[in-house]
């Protein structure tokens, strides 16, 4: 037998597969073992999807990792691709979008504070934004997010069936609440110049805490990209990949999805880390390594599968 499998015993290789110890030996031993490796990571994918039901395949091979280790399966990123499509396991994203944002308002804008910054730890620059859900009733709650823009963890999230500031000050409180009492910081809340964000009393929680206040000065995506990017995330790749009929049942999911997200899903931008780990590190990261700063660039509408 291949030392690939020295961990596995051949017995239950063979009885997992329907085949016979001398129908092992006797047939060709790299095909067959080609084949066992291919079925032990397709079970692990779907393992993984449980939880990760639209997870990309770059995603996927970084999880995978220990894993194959601890099997001796050699399988390329690549080689991972191709054994997805054969077996129709690969993601196609979803494109739409509903108008969440109205700064067609009388309420003060600020200005956007962020386009040269270059975040250097956790809790220097939060990200903030609304998305649309779209539940089975027919129905469209609207996310509140505020992530972490160094480590991507988000930090306050609220789900609710109106747009209104009182609902996303909530997920302003819950992100002000994981500083706990390291609140002697440098810290930039930006978020767009929808009215939630200008109303008196989010701006007043803003001040109270020391919080400097930046919005984005046009209607381009890319001026609040990392917020942008991640509504998409959690709505393709997990949230609408469930049935939901009722607020309490969609906050109770959103709880759990944001778990999965922090502490589960490995981001490249953060040399696929998970945030969670990310925000909470001591060690010395070096900026240029994990920043990517998405506003120099130019638009990009990539499938990161």
């Amino acid at each position: 037998m291949k030392s690939n499998f020295r961990h596995i015993a051949l017995a239950r290789l063979c009885g997992w597969f329907g085949i016979t110890r001398q129908a092992y030996y006797q047939n060709n031993l790299e095909g067959i073992s080609i084949g066992i490796e291919q079925e032990l990571v397709l079970k692990q994918v779907h393992q993984i999807r449980k939880n990760h039901r639209r997870i990309g395949t770059r995603k996927l091979y970084e999880i995978m990792q220990v894993y194959m280790v601890e099997h001796g399966i050699k399988m390329g990123r690549d080689a991972l691709f191709s054994l997805l499509a054969a077996n129709h396991l690969l993601v196609k994203r979803r494109k739409r979008r509903i108008q969440t944002t109205n700064s067609n308002h009388w309420l003060r804008r600020y200005p956007n504070l962020i386009r040269e910054l270059v975040p250097t730890g956790s809790n220097q620059l939060w990200v903030s934004d609304i998305t649309y859900w779209k539940i089975d009733t027919g129905e469209h709650l609207y996310i509140s997010f505020i992530t972490d823009a160094w480590s991507h963890k988000i930090v306050g999230y609220q789900v609710a069936d109106t747009m209104d500031a009182l609902e996303s000050i909530e997920a302003l409180k819950m992100a002000i609440k994981s500083l706990g009492n390291n609140k002697e910081i440098k810290l930039i809340h930006h978020s767009d110049r929808g009215v939630q964000y200008c109303s008196s009393n989010y701006v007043k929680l803003l001040k109270d805490n020391q919080i400097e206040i930046s919005m984005t000065e046009n209607g381009d995506p890319l001026e609040n990209a990392i917020a942008e990017r991640l509504n998409g995330i959690i709505k393709q790749e997990y949230l609408d990949n469930y049935q939901v009929k009722t607020l309490k049942e969609a906050k109770k999911l959103l709880k759990l999805v944001v778990e999965l997200y922090n502490s589960e899903r490995p981001h490249m931008s953060i040399g696929n880390q998970t945030p969670t780990k990310i925000h909470h590190s001591k060690t010395d990261l070096k900026p240029e390594k994990l920043w990517k700063n998405y506003y120099r660039q130019k638009p990009t509408f990539v499938n990161q599968d």
